[in-house]
């Protein structure tokens, strides 16, 4: 399954378990009041990227190709009102693979792990004591990226080196929504759209490099179960 219709299916699963929600334990939001979430994250990327450019040159027809990943997602809301919140999303780190596509035929470039933290003004529409609480969020997101790697089939291309990915500060949008279990216990979904644009430096000991602006922009799919203190 391509990554669009990954994406689409995902949307149309939460979907679904929202309106599946009719009726259930009323749940009340309200000042001061904290939820925290826990549950399997997916970053699955939208990426884009400009040619590859070894020592200033662009080659034609090739760019870079960065794979989804999943880990533990954590998030929080401080509800400031009965309607209105303040979002944070975390996680255990996110691995990604990254491929150097039109290179010898599409090959694995390298490697990098990242953490998303990423801070949202929430909005609740519902009234107060409700069972499905959804809510929408805007605000940004700081992309840390760390332990990069350069994997052994571009080394064996270009020989031995050293990978360098730029963090990325960009704005994100988030939906979801909490559905009562009982008085503090809930169940929670979550999709968000984060705009990450990076630049990558691949150095090599020969003294190449290789460089590529990458706009990662990923959907972040969260699933998982929460507690209201």
């Amino acid at each position: 399954m391509n990554s669009k219709k990954s994406n689409l299916f995902i949307v149309r699963s939460l979907l679904a378990t929202g309106l599946a929600c009719g009726t259930g334990q009323v749940i009340a939001y309200e000042a001061d009041d904290i939820i925290l979430r826990a549950g399997v994250a997916s970053v699955q990327p939208d990426e884009s990227s400009s040619a590859l450019k070894l020592d200033g040159a662009a080659l034609a027809g090739t760019g870079v190709g960065v794979d989804h990943s999943e880990a533990l997602g954590l998030t929080g809301t401080y509800m400031l009102s009965s309607k209105v919140g303040i979002g944070l999303l975390a996680a255990t780190p996110f691995d990604h693979d990254l491929k150097a596509n039109g290179l010898a035929g599409g090959i694995d470039a390298g490697s990098s792990k990242q953490l998303p933290p990423t801070l949202t003004l929430q909005y609740f529409p519902n009234d107060s004591a409700a069972a499905f609480q959804p809510y929408v969020g805007i605000g940004v997101n700081y992309t840390l990226f760390f332990s990069e790697d350069v994997d052994s089939e571009l080394e064996a291309v270009l020989g031995k080196g050293d990978l360098k990915i730029d963090d990325s500060i960009g704005l994100a949008a988030q939906a979801g929504f909490d559905y009562a279990v009982d008085d503090h216990w809930l169940l929670n979904a979550s999709i968000w759209y984060i705009d990450i644009d990076t630049d990558a430096e691949f150095k090599f000991d020969s003294g190449s490099r290789v460089k590529a602006d990458v706009d990662i922009d990923p959907w972040v799919y969260m699933v998982g179960v929460g507690y209201k203190f």
